[in-house]
């Protein structure tokens, strides 16, 4: 009994998770049934290949390599992917995703991410799959890392969620302005000491599910980057546009 209280919410994400992805559902988008979680047709129209910063994921016209911010101030990263803005209809299932314990939803936003031109090369090429750890205090509140749940999904093999830690709590980062963010973000992450070489000269891909202004991603590649990482990507679920 004492170990079901322990495990009891993890083995009930895990349920769903097997009943979600294999059952025939009611696709969350346009309702079609029978059909999969995200339908084949929703993810065609609302997750298009588009054109965007390939250090940061904004979008920029066609042809564009990088944005005017990336080439003033190069981030920490050789590469960025997005499989979608963050628009209707990805805040509510990332959200259900998110805050409301449906770890379920890993597998389908998942399948999203890896459809994203590119990403399927880069975890190939990847050493390592790193998620973007959760303060501690987050990690209990919501009872499981949702960049950790995508990542073993992606790429089960190369995963690794106790290499990169995120020693300790930040402020909210709403409202703060980009280099607000990034002080607020300084000496947040690190890697576990005792296997701090295993990033040495490795292709790391590091994986979260919505990118704001990059901060988070940006002070945590910089850790690796550290640490001797040969190659940095980031892939992510959802990228916001910039402020207009």
């Amino acid at each position: 009994m004492l170990d079901f209280w322990r495990n009891g919410p993890a083995l009930l994400s895990s349920l769903f998770s097997f009943v979600l992805e294999r059952v025939p559902s009611q696709c969350a988008v346009c309702r079609a049934w029978p059909s999969r979680p995200l339908c084949d047709a929703c993810v065609t129209r609302f997750a298009p290949p588009a054109s965007r910063c390939a250090a940061c994921a904004v979008p920029v016209p066609q042809g564009v390599v990088r944005c005017g911010e990336c080439l003033a101030h190069p981030p920490p990263l050789d590469a960025c992917l997005a499989a979608c803005a963050y628009a209707w209809p990805w805040p509510d299932r990332i959200g259900q995703f998110k805050f409301q314990g449906r770890a379920g939803w890993a597998a389908p936003l998942a399948t999203l991410l890896r459809s994203a031109p590119w990403v399927e090369p880069a975890l190939e090429q990847a050493d390592l799959v790193l998620p973007m750890p959760l303060a501690p205090g987050r990690l209990r509140e919501r009872g499981f890392n949702q960049a950790h749940e995508l990542a073993r999904r992606l790429a089960p093999q190369k995963t690794d969620a106790g290499l990169l830690l995120r020693i300790r709590e930040t402020a909210a980062q709403s409202g703060l302005a980009r280099a607000e963010r990034l002080r607020n973000l300084h000496g947040a992450f690190a890697l576990e000491p005792l296997r701090a070489e295993a990033v040495r000269g490795r292709r790391i891909v590091l994986v979260d599910d919505v990118m704001t202004s990059g901060a988070s991603l940006f002070s945590a590649a910089q850790v690796l980057r550290t640490g001797g990482a040969a190659h940095i990507t980031a892939i992510v679920l959802a990228r916001t546009d910039p402020p207009s």
